[in-house]
Formats: C-alpha cells, sequence, structure tokens
C-alpha cells in the first residue's frame, strides 16, 4: 500500500503538489482561527449558582440559600464536586462536571435544577448563574481615575456601573465586566425611632410605603379633538425631596404624616464589600474583564482596547482608563519565544542538511516539508479544539526533530541509488531509480515515524488539571509526526525527482563524512574490543544518576516571567473596610517606591462578580513592571521579588 502510494506520488507530482498546498492554505487558514493564550485553560467544568441576600449574616444565608441550592444540585447529572460558600449577604454555589463536558449543556442542567426550589427560597431572592467564563477568565484589569479632582469616588463608580461597564460588555467574547471600588449611590432613609415611636409607626409599614411610590402607573387615554393622548401617573422617584414628601401615614386629624416628619433623607454610599488603590495614591474605581468560556484570549483583548480607545472622546472631562493588568504581553511573549526556538530548530535543520549532503537542492526537501507538516497539523488541531499556546508549540518543537528523520533518510538514500547508478553507467531511468529508493526506505520510515507518537501515549492517561496542561503537548506532537509520516510518502516522492539533480557529491569523497569517521573509528574499535567494560561504564552511570536524580526538587511547571507580579497578603478574619483601604495604600505606596515597578493596583474584598468571592482580609497587589531594560544593572526578577518581600515586612 505504502510503496503504490510512493509510487503514484512520485508519477503525478502536480497533483500531489496542488493537494499538500491546498492543505497547507487550509491549514494557515485553521491557525490563524486556532484560539491563543500562554497556557492551556487547566480549570474544571464549572458553573457557578450565585445568590443575594443583603444584611444577612452568613450563617443564616448558609441555613436559607446555600444549603437547600447544594442538596438540589448533588444529584445533576455528571456533577463530580458541589460547594458552598456563604459569606455576609453572598452565597456562592461552586457546581464541578466531568471532564469534556460541554459548559452550556451544564448551565442549562443547572438552570433545571434551580427552578425547582421556586418556593423554597426567602421572599426576594433569586438565585442566578455566573458567567460562562472559566478561572483563567481574568484576562484584562483597568483603574478608572480622575486626573482634574472633578469627580469622586461616587461619581467614578457610577461612570463605570452605568456607562463604561456597558461598552465594555458589548465587546465581542466579554462575558462580564465586573466593578470594583469606589461608592455606589443610595438613598439613605434614617429614621428617628422617638418619632416614629411617637406617630405610631411601624418600620415595616415605613418600608412598604416608600416601595409603593416609587413607581409609575399607566392609565387608559382621552381623545380631544380626533387626538389622543395617553394618561400615565409619574411616580418615580429622582431625588431625595421626593422620597421626603411621601406621605407614610395620617393623624387622628386627617393630616398626612410626611416621611420627613421622622426620618431624614440622603444621598450616601452603599456598604462596601471591596475596594481598589493604584500606585498608594488613594482609592480608585476599576474593572475586570472577564473572557468568555473558549474565546481567543488575545482577540478579545485586542477589542477591548480598541473599544477603550473608540470612546475615549465620550468619556467625561478627566476620567481616564489606566490599563493595570493586560495578559496580552505575555501572551505574545510567550508565543514568541516559541516561534523563535521554532524558527532556530529550522535554520539549524537546513544547515546542517546542506553541510552534510553538499546539496543544496536536496536540502530544501526537509526545509520545505518540515512547515508544510506543521501547517496540516493545526486543521486537526482546529477541529479537536486545541488552543495554540506554550505546550502546544512545546508539542510541535519536540516532534521537529522527529519530523526531519524522515526527508533526510529517503533524501541520503536517493543520493546513493543516484551514486550507483551513475557509477554503473546510468542504466535504466532515473525517475525509476528514484521511486525505487523512496519504496526502499519509505514503508519503514512510516512505520518507525508512527511508532514514535506510542511514546506520547501515556500522556492522554493524565486526569484532571495535569491532562488538561499536558495534553495538548501530546496531541501536537502526535498530529505534527502523523502529517510527517504522511508526507513522507506523498510529497517527499514528489519533491525527489523536482529537486535532486545536478552532480551528486559522492559519499567517500565527502569531507565531512569522511573526518566523522575517522574520529569515530578508533573509538568504535576499543569498544568493540572492551565490551564488557563498556557495559559496566554504562551501568556504573546509570546508578550514579539515581541520588542526584532524589535530590531534585519537583514542582507542577516552571515560573513562567509575566511582566506583572501579583502579591496576596491575607490578614486575620474580620479586617474592617476603613483597615483594608489603609493597609491597601501603605502596601501599594512601598510596591510603588522600587523604579522598577510601572503600577501597582490593589484589590481588598470581592468585584461585583460571582468569579471573585474574597473577603476584605484577602488582598490582591497587582505589580506591571517596566521592560527589563528599564531595571538597574545586575537586578533579576527573582531579587527584586526578595527585595519587594523585604520591604513588605509591615
Amino acid at each position: 500500500m505504502v510503496e503504490r502510494i510512493i509510487e503514484f506520488s512520485a508519477r503525478n507530482r502536480f497533483i500531489v503538489f496542488l493537494l499538500v498546498f491546498s492543505l497547507s492554505a487550509v491549514g494557515l487558514w485553521a491557525m490563524w482561527q486556532t484560539p491563543i493564550d500562554a497556557l492551556p485553560d487547566i480549570s474544571d467544568t464549572q458553573v457557578i449558582v450565585y445568590t443575594t441576600w443583603p444584611g444577612r449574616s452568613p450563617d443564616l444565608v448558609e441555613d436559607q440559600i446555600t444549603y437547600p441550592i447544594v442538596t438540589a444540585l448533588l444529584s445533576a447529572p455528571k456533577v463530580t464536586v458541589v460547594r458552598g460558600f456563604s459569606d455576609f449577604g453572598y452565597s456562592y454555589v461552586y457546581i464541578l462536571f466531568k471532564d469534556g463536558t460541554d459548559i452550556y449543556w451544564a448551565r442549562s442542567r443547572i438552570l433545571e435544577r434551580l427552578s425547582q426550589l421556586s418556593g423554597r427560597m426567602p421572599e426576594g431572592v433569586m438565585p442566578q448563574l455566573g458567567p460562562d467564563a472559566t478561572g483563567v477568565g481574568w484576562v484584562f484589569q483597568y483603574a478608572l481615575i480622575d486626573e482634574t479632582g472633578q469627580h469622586d469616588l461616587a461619581a467614578l463608580r457610577s461612570f463605570q456601573d452605568w456607562s463604561l461597564q456597558y461598552w465594555l460588555r458589548a465587546v465581542e467574547g466579554v462575558a462580564e465586566v465586573a466593578s470594583i471600588g469606589g461608592f455606589v449611590r443610595q438613598y439613605q432613609v434614617n429614621l428617628d425611632p422617638t418619632k416614629v415611636s411617637a406617630y405610631r409607626l411601624s418600620i415595616p409599614s415605613i418600608v412598604e410605603t416608600i416601595r409603593q411610590s416609587n413607581n409609575d402607573v399607566g392609565g387608559r387615554v382621552v381623545e380631544f379633538s380626533g387626538i389622543e393622548y395617553v394618561v400615565r401617573g409619574r411616580g418615580y422617584i429622582k431625588k431625595a425631596e421626593d422620597i421626603e414628601k411621601i406621605a407614610v401615614a395620617v393623624n387622628e386629624n386627617g393630616t398626612p404624616i410626611l416621611l420627613r416628619d421622622v426620618a431624614t433623607v440622603q444621598l450616601g454610599p452603599d456598604m462596601r464589600r471591596g475596594l481598589a488603590e493604584l500606585d498608594g495614591q488613594g482609592e480608585v474605581a476599576g474593572g475586570i474583564v472577564i473572557m468568555r468560556f473558549g474565546e481567543n484570549a488575545l482577540n478579545v483583548i485586542e477589542r477591548v482596547k480598541a473599544k477603550l480607545k473608540e470612546i475615549e472622546p465620550s468619556m467625561p472631562k478627566g476620567m481616564k482608563v489606566v490599563p493595570v493588568y493586560d495578559r496580552s504581553d505575555l501572551i505574545r511573549e510567550s508565543i514568541a519565544t516559541a516561534n523563535e526556538s521554532l524558527l532556530e530548530e529550522l535554520i539549524v535543520t537546513g544547515v546542517l542538511i546542506v553541510a552534510f549532503l553538499l546539496h543544496v537542492r536536496s536540502a530544501v526537501v526537509p526545509i520545505l516539508t518540515l512547515p508544510l507538516a506543521v501547517l496540516i497539523a493545526f486543521i486537526p488541531m482546529y477541529l479537536i479544539g486545541i488552543g495554540i499556546n506554550i505546550m502546544s508549540l512545546g508539542g510541535i518543537i519536540v516532534a521537529i526533530g522527529d519530523m526531519v528523520d524522515a526527508a533526510i533518510v529517503m533524501v541520503d538514500n536517493a543520493h546513493k541509488r543516484l551514486e550507483e547508478w551513475e557509477r554503473d553507467g546510468k542504466i535504466g531511468d532515473r525517475l525509476q531509480v528514484l521511486i525505487d529508493s523512496a519504496k526502499e526506505v519509505g514503508p519503514p520510515i512510516f512505520a518507525s515515524v508512527l511508532v514514535i507518537a506510542i511514546s506520547f501515549i501515556p500522556i492522554f492517561a493524565l486526569e484532571a488539571q495535569e491532562g488538561r496542561m499536558f495534553k495538548p503537548l501530546a496531541w501536537t506532537n502526535n498530529l505534527a509526526i502523523a502529517m510527517c509520516a504522511v508526507l513522507a510518502i506523498t510529497l517527499v516522492p514528489a519533491c525527489l525527482p523536482t529537486f535532486i539533480r545536478g552532480r551528486i557529491f559522492p559519499e567517500q569523497r565527502h569531507p565531512v563524512s569522511r573526518s566523522l569517521k575517522r574520529l569515530y573509528a578508533p573509538l568504535l574499535k576499543w569498544t568493540l574490543l572492551h565490551r564488557p567494560t563498556v557495559v559496566v561504564l554504562a551501568i556504573g552511570l546509570l546508578l550514579s544518576v539515581v541520588p542526584v536524580y532524589q535530590r531534585m526538587g519537583s514542582e507542577f511547571m516552571p515560573p513562567l516571567y509575566e511582566g506583572t507580579i501579583l502579591y496576596m497578603p491575607t490578614t486575620l478574619p474580620g479586617l474592617s473596610v476603613t483597615e483594608a483601604s489603609r493597609l491597601l495604600q501603605v502596601m501599594d505606596q512601598k510596591l510603588r517606591s522600587f523604579p522598577e515597578v510601572e503600577h501597582v493596583f490593589g484589590k481588598a474584598g470581592r468585584a461585583e462578580t460571582s468569579t471573585d468571592p474574597a473577603p476584605f482580609s484577602m488582598m490582591e497587589v497587582v505589580v506591571e513592571l517596566k521592560s527589563k531594560d528599564r531595571w538597574r544593572p545586575g537586578l533579576s526578577y527573582e531579587g527584586l521579588v526578595d527585595e519587594m518581600n523585604r520591604a513588605l515586612q509591615i
């Protein structure tokens, strides 16, 4: 079968070239469509059920909300773990599904189960699903600052909540934009207990009266002179004075008792469960852009930045968006590093081939085969859903060494057979000599290349986070090797008659081969004469590695420098918002004092998203670093982290 494919490919070169380059074009399209990120998404398939019940204690939230939801979801299909977490006024339930479960199928199953909770939740409480995102969806963060002093924290947060957030949510690929920091404005009614008691009023009745007074009502229509007019009662509250004029009761004389008679009304901030600080200069408002599951992180970030630039003229004077975390820099650097390694390997391979064959056109065959095999491998990658990241590109880089062997062996064998053909007087057809040479080594090469892929099969047995991290490497490695095996019996035989032309340099007079033979021959002779000694030395060398291996450390993956540092200090539980703000500003000031730091964005507490259940006692500080050419001479990344740790011993 393989020999017939080789024969057909060598005699129908145009068809082979057309098919290969067509597939390469499709592979190029697939490569551009494949999602790009720095690392594979190793998070579980997860659905978050998020419920708010303002003002209630964690134990009450646990009994009335979290526990009923957890028990209702335990028997959902394909569920592995259900975790509940209750906080002051908030309930979080995390449902984890088996590997490979479609996230939108999982979300629909959870919605079905939540419908069974109707009537079991406290009045006014409505559980809702979190965004269709994963744990690595926080791709972009920004701070909203005022450069003129015209806007306070309440104005910044209002603009974030009612304008900027919705602009960014409309960007393709964005699942949610979570607000953090600033003050959320609210009307606050402060009752006077003495006056309430004197007028014989109850707090529930006052609350219900205020709620009913904030409403528009619709009527019918009236007709005058052939034109109809819509009748409606306008009752929405527009300012604090409207609340003050609400009649909460009447006295014995029938005189209305207004709310201002028993309370004071003012515009104030809502209770805060999270705050943000920038560069140690004070609190700011901000936002976190959360990417939708399965989206291209790099494209989403670029679209978000383009949207911010587009809306910049529409922002109030003095307001400015300051990016404080941008994963696109890490993605570009990671992919550029992998691409650089891939290019270097291709160049080294080409140089070695030219050096050993001393025939430039023959070297074109393996040099052309490698990138085409990689391009075609992107087609199954795209269909399977494997993204471009460090691990997947690493699999291709590892496969290059195995991929190049097939083309080199076939080219080298073609050289030998042509050398013999020329020595024997060129008897027979030159094309047939090349076909016979390819048939001679083609089948074993095809089989051996596929056998190499077997070494990566154990990786597919990995599960959970380990599997999600390393399976892309095994997939891309095996796919690239498989494509190379196919091209070795199709494209390479078609290329042999095209590129192997002209004078073939005999191996006996090849300077590189002769030099290597002179160096290797004495060593080989000594080895064959002292076989027991060589075996003992090999076993001793193997055993000497054991104590070294036992002293080596271990880690899930090597450290990854991404241009930012995440500092996460914790305090004792129960930290107040005032103390959290003070500590956060002190830490940010110390970190910003380092000349290598561009920005410091600190967050204490939670953002307005179900993906962030952090309390005030857990702080997150994102330190954005300058480029390394602007660092102090001789300072390493580890040295900078050590200096920061010493400075932050508060």
